[in-house]
């Protein structure tokens, strides 16, 4: 397939798409009624759809009886880990052989025309980008997962979370599952801009910025303290009238929702003529430029902060303002401070 009919590539070999991101119309005001109904499929299809049937299917085939989960037991914890080990093997894994090890697609639709598999760097665990990543999600991702996910449903069981059935609530529900992925923005918008503040980056978000070239493995790819604050989106049910499969909702909203945004090219091809989009570019600029787009584009959250790249050159021109911008503000406070100190 000619991906440059929807884009284009540099001498470098990167790709980007020759439209510009554009966020939902859902916050547009004056309300842009027929954008949102066309808009609409694209919210429930097909990525929010697969996290919503996965819930589904945890509740119906992974979970256990409500009376094992009063009590916390190694049987049941160590089975969700498993599970969730797995599923995230194989889903994660799915991208990785097509994209990444088989390499069907070459590079077309590839935001950076490099492949982390061919560079080595220090700043990875065992120089290697992949094994790095993968290390992380097993070892600290899917175990604080499992974590959240453990005590969510221990606090369901033992009445400690509003528990309302579909059948006596079936509008309440349906309204709380629609805003499940509005949930998740503002709550990843919110921390991602915490994790920016220079203690915590260096510390803390430095470890997901290493994969400056992001594949599917680098989805759950943080320190310890990032996941925690990331699966942290499950905790607004304590507090929402919900139920444990929309709980379950929100927790595969973030854990296999994660993979869309990282997987490092615009469209995933399906067979000789069907082409997925990843809605992967806004996120992609910001692992690009460190400090634009810390939303993903639902709630236009960085419009209104000022942080917004739609990898426009009028959204770099932006970019490049407000750096300035900075730069002057540090230099006139570093000359005052100077003139302080001289005057003592």
């Amino acid at each position: 397939m000619d991906d440059l009919k929807y884009g284009k590539r540099n001498k470098r070999g990167d790709w980007a798409p020759d439209q510009p991101v554009e966020t939902a119309p859902l916050f547009a005001f004056p309300p842009r009624l027929m954008a949102v109904l066309k808009w609409l499929p694209h919210y429930f299809f097909p990525w929010n759809a697969i996290f919503a049937a996965s819930a589904v299917a945890y509740w119906a085939w992974v979970i256990p009886p409500v009376e094992t989960m009063t009590s916390l037991s190694l049987g049941w914890i160590a089975w969700l880990y498993a599970v969730n080990a797995v599923a995230v093997f194989l889903f994660y894994g799915a991208f990785e052989l097509h994209l990444y090890v088989l390499k069907r697609q070459e590079n077309r639709f590839k935001y950076n025309g490099k492949f982390p598999a061919d560079q080595r760097s220090n700043a990875f665990w065992f120089e290697r980008q992949n094994l790095d990543n993968m290390l992380r999600t097993f070892l600290s991702g899917v175990t604080i997962w499992t974590a959240v996910e453990v005590g969510m449903l221990w606090a369901y069981a033992n009445g400690y979370a509003p528990w309302l059935s579909f059948a006596e609530n079936p509008w309440t529900l349906a309204l709380v599952a629609l805003v499940v992925p509005i949930i998740h923005e503002f709550h990843f918008f919110c921390i991602h801009r915490l994790i920016h503040t220079p203690l915590l980056y260096k510390w803390v978000h430095s470890v997901h910025h290493n994969s400056v070239n992001p594949s599917p493995w680098s989805s759950l790819s943080m320190h310890p303290i990032e996941h925690l604050l990331y699966f942290g989106t499950a905790f607004y049910h304590l507090f929402l009238p919900s139920n444990p499969i929309i709980m379950l909702y929100q927790l595969h909203y973030a854990g296999f929702g994660a993979i869309p945004g990282h997987v490092g090219f615009d469209k995933v091809e399906i067979g000789k003529e069907q082409l997925v989009d990843s809605h992967a570019y806004a996120h992609y600029l910001h692992h690009k430029y460190f400090e634009v787009n810390y939303g993903d584009a639902l709630i236009p959250l960085d419009k209104w902060f000022g942080t917004w790249h739609d990898g426009s050159p009028e959204g770099e021109a932006q970019m490049q303002e407000r750096y300035r911008r900075r730069k002057e503000k540090l230099a006139a406070r570093k000359a005052r401070l100077e003139v302080g100190g001289a005057a003592e």
